[in-house]
C-alpha cells in the first residue's frame, strides 16, 4: 500500500517506541512521538468514546434477561456494579496519568506484574475484541434484514470493509464514527427517559393509566426473585459494562490526555446513574417487570406497552448502531494491542508498521481478516463450537479489569517507596478500592461457575491459558528479550 511508512528506528528495543531504561526511574509521561501515533482525538471525541463504551447491546437487549431474573432489583445490581466500574476506571486513570500510552493496561501489566502478564493481557484483550467483532458484525447484518432483504454475508462484508477503511485512514475518523454512534445511543436513552417521565406525570399513551413509581415494588416487591436472583444477574450486568476500559487505549492518541482522560473517567458515575439506573427506573415505572422476557429488548417491550408501534424499528436502528460501534472499537483496539506486543518483542515485528497517518496497518488488517473469517464460520456452523468461542468474551474482558487493578496496586506500592513517579490523578481510597473491586470480580466469576448458562466461559478460559503458556515458553526460548521485564 502506497501510504505505508515504516520507520524501524522508532520500533526497536532501544528506540523511543520500545524498551530503553530501567523501571525504577521517575520518567515523565510518554508522549505520542514515543510510539509514532498522532494525537488526533479531541475532548469531544474522548468523552463520547467513554460514554459509548458503557452503553451497548448489554443494555438495549441483554437487560430483558436480567429483569426477568431479578425484577426491579436489577436496578440495584447495576448501581453496585457501577461503583465497582468506577473504582476500576479510577485505577486505570491513575496509571494513565503516570504514563499515558496506547498499550495501556497491557503496558502496565508488563511493567508492574511481569512480562508474562503483559503478554497474556495484550493477546487476551486482542482476542476479546476479535471475537466481539465477529459476533457484532454478524449481529449488525442480522439487524439489517429488518429493513432489507439482503443476504447477511453482504451486509457483514460491507460493514467490515467500511469500518476497516475508516480505521486505516486516520484515528480522527475512528473518533468521529464513535462520536456519532454514541450520540445515537445517548439520544435513544434520553428520549426513552423523557417519554416515560411524560407518561408518569401526564398519563398519556396506553400505559398512562397504570404507570407509577409504585410498580418498582408492587408486583412481588423490589426483590421478587429474592437476593439470590439479584446476585445471579451480576455477570449479566458486568458483561454490559465491558469495553468501558477502551478509553485507556486512546491515551496515546489523545490531544490533551492530562485533561481529557480524567474528565472522561470522572463522568463514569453519572453515565451509569443516567443511562442504566435512570433508564431502568423509568421503564420499570411504566411497564411492570412481569411483562419482560429474555431475548426481548426492554425498550421494545416498553414501546409496545405504550402503544407506540414504531418502537421496534427505533430499537433495531439503535442496536444496529451499538453493534457497529463495537465493531469500530474492535478494529481500533486490536491494531494497537498487536503493535504494543510487537514493540515489546512479544509479537511479530511486522505489526509495528504504521501508515503515514499513524494507524497500525498490518495489525488492523490481520484482525479485520479474522473477523470476516469468524463471520463465515458463524454462518456455516452456528452451533456449539462457535458459541463456546463467543462465550470467552466475558471472562477475557474481565481479565483486562483484573490486570488493571493488580497493576494499580503494584504501582501504588512502588510509588510509595519512591521507585516510580507519582500520578497527578490519584484514585480516591486506593489501594483499598482496587482490592474491593478485585474481590467483587472474584465473586462474579464464582457466580458464573454456578450459573449453567454462564459457566461455559470458565470452560474455554483454561484452553486459552494453555495456548498462552505454551506460546510464552516458545517466545522465551527463541526471543529472551520478549520474556524480559519491560524497560523504559
Amino acid at each position: 500500500m502506497t501510504s505505508v511508512q515504516v520507520d524501524d528506528s522508532k520500533d526497536g528495543p532501544g528506540g523511543p517506541g520500545g524498551p530503553g531504561g530501567s523501571v525504577g526511574t521517575k520518567a515523565p509521561a510518554a508522549t505520542v512521538e514515543d510510539q509514532g501515533y498522532h494525537r488526533a482525538l479531541g475532548a469531544r471525541q474522548i468523552q463520547m468514546i467513554a460514554i459509548g463504551g458503557a452503553i451497548g447491546t448489554g443494555l438495549f437487549l441483554g437487560a430483558g434477561k436480567g429483569i426477568s431474573k431479578a425484577g426491579p432489583s436489577l436496578i440495584l445490581a447495576y448501581a453496585i456494579a457501577g461503583v465497582v466500574i468506577f473504582f476500576i476506571m479510577r485505577a486505570l486513570g491513575e496509571l494513565l496519568m503516570y504514563r499515558p500510552v496506547s498499550g495501556s493496561f497491557s503496558e502496565y501489566a508488563r511493567e508492574f506484574v511481569g512480562p508474562f502478564a503483559g503478554f497474556a493481557t495484550g493477546w487476551t484483550y486482542w482476542l476479546f475484541w476479535v471475537v466481539t467483532g465477529m459476533t457484532e458484525v454478524t449481529a449488525a447484518a442480522e439487524y439489517m434484514t429488518y429493513w432489507f432483504d439482503l443476504p447477511q454475508w453482504i451486509s457483514a462484508l460491507g460493514f467490515t470493509i467500511v469500518l476497516y477503511l475508516a480505521n486505516l485512514i486516520s484515528v480522527k475518523i475512528f473518533g468521529e464514527l464513535e462520536f456519532w454512534f454514541s450520540m445515537v445511543k445517548v439520544t435513544a436513552i434520553v428520549g426513552m427517559i423523557l417519554i416515560c417521565a411524560g407518561i408518569i406525570t401526564l398519563g398519556f399513551t396506553d400505559a398512562g393509566d397504570t404507570a407509577s413509581f409504585s410498580l418498582l415494588w408492587s408486583d412481588g416487591g423490589f426483590f421478587p426473585k429474592g437476593l439470590g436472583g439479584t446476585l445471579m444477574t451480576l455477570q449479566i450486568v458486568m458483561f454490559a459494562f465491558l469495553a468501558v476500559e477502551l478509553v485507556g487505549v486512546t491515551a496515546g492518541e489523545s490531544k490533551d490526555p492530562e485533561k481529557t482522560l480524567p474528565k472522561a473517567i470522572n463522568t463514569v458515575p453519572w453515565r451509569i446513574a443516567v443511562f442504566y439506573v435512570g433508564a431502568l427506573i423509568m421503564i420499570l415505572s411504566v411497564v411492570s417487570w412481569t411483562n419482560f422476557r429474555p431475548g426481548v429488548s426492554p425498550f421494545v417491550a416498553a414501546f409496545d406497552q405504550m402503544g407506540l408501534q414504531i418502537g421496534a424499528g427505533i430499537v433495531n436502528f439503535v442496536v444496529l448502531t451499538a453493534a457497529l460501534s463495537s465493531c469500530n472499537s474492535g478494529m481500533y483496539s486490536t491494531g494497537r494491542m498487536l503493535r504494543d506486543l510487537a514493540l515489546n518483542s512479544q509479537g511479530p515485528k511486522l505489526f509495528t508498521r504504521l501508515t503515514k497517518h499513524g494507524t497500525p496497518l498490518i495489525g488492523t488488517t490481520f484482525s479485520a481478516g479474522l473477523m470476516l473469517i469468524g463471520v463465515w464460520i458463524n454462518y456455516q456452523w452456528p452451533g456449539d463450537a462457535f458459541n463456546k468461542i463467543v462465550s470467552f468474551a466475558t471472562i477475557s474482558g474481565m481479565w483486562a479489569w483484573i490486570m488493571i487493578l493488580v497493576s494499580h496496586i503494584r504501582y501504588r506500592a512502588k510509588a510509595a517507596r519512591g521507585e516510580v513517579a507519582e500520578s497527578s490523578f490519584k484514585a480516591p481510597g486506593a489501594p483499598w478500592t482496587s482490592w474491593f473491586a478485585l474481590a467483587f470480580i472474584g465473586m462474579v466469576i464464582v457466580l458464573m461457575g454456578i450459573d449453567k448458562d454462564a459457566r461455559i466461559s470458565l470452560y474455554v478460559a483454561p484452553l486459552w491459558a494453555l495456548v498462552l503458556g505454551v506460546s510464552y515458553l516458545v517466545l522465551r526460548s527463541k526471543n529472551p528479550e520478549g520474556a524480559a521485564f519491560a524497560k523504559r
